[in-house]
């Protein structure tokens, strides 16, 4: 397969985290799309310093900076093969993007996810909630519809052609639940490759407050019942 990888990473407000992130990312990437979430601080430029295309969203919500991103590689005239989405927190470990795209690029799978498995997490990485939320989820997923999914972890990676056949939609918390779904509706091809975890850079806008717990684990569960009923 021939390698033209493009990542996109939904910011908000990562000044501290986002050059990190960007830096670490290796080489075989062609292109590195930050998209400010409506950053009040200094992520847009610290990105752009480190040599990423920076895309601003004024529209609060993960789903939204996604598809920001999407839009923009809509536009180029060379699409990619590949499409990367990781974090702006630096919580993943972006030099693990070779070992994500690798079973995409050798093996045909059509979608990857890095799984935080525990042996590999470092203490405190995620909150009690986020542990039982992706369980609740993973469980739902292999109940429903027979998934073999152990997390719902932000670092993945898909063919472009299989990102633009899911036709995502969710602005906000359930983004990440969705394309899994939809991976499993539509039949596609999927592999999870354990990846490293540690505490993320500044304060969680999800995980680190009660309404964003809250609103998540409603969206997530909202999207599985829904699919179920299908």
């Amino acid at each position: 397969m021939k390698k033209n990888i493009k990542v996109i990473i939904p910011a908000y407000n990562e000044e501290g985290s986002i050059a990190n992130v960007v830096n670490d990312i290796p080489d075989i990437v062609t292109e590195i799309i930050v998209v400010s979430n409506n950053s009040t601080d200094k992520t847009e430029e610290n990105a752009a310093k480190a040599g990423a295309t920076v895309l601003q969203e004024n529209q609060r919500g993960y789903g939204y900076a996604c598809l920001k991103g999407m839009e923009y590689i809509a536009t180029q005239k060379d699409n990619p093969n590949i499409v990367v989405f990781l974090d702006g927190d630096y919580s993943d470990y972006p030099e693990q993007l070779i070992e994500i795209v690798d079973p995409i690029i050798n093996d045909d799978i059509d979608f990857v996810i890095g799984a935080r498995v525990q042996e590999l997490r470092e203490a405190g990485s995620m909150t009690p909630q986020q542990v039982f939320g992706n369980w609740l989820a993973t469980f739902l997923m292999k109940l429903f519809f027979g998934a073999k999914f152990s997390d719902l972890g932000p670092f993945r990676a898909i063919k472009y052609d299989k990102l633009l056949a899911l036709q995502m939609e969710d602005k906000t918390y359930g983004w990440t639940v969705e394309m899994q779904l939809k991976v499993i509706k539509q039949k596609l091809t999927y592999k999870e490759i354990p990846v490293k975890y540690r505490n993320r850079i500044g304060v969680s806008k999800v995980s680190g407050t009660v309404k964003g717990t809250i609103m998540a684990g409603f969206k997530i569960l909202s999207w599985i019942f829904k699919y179920s009923f299908k």
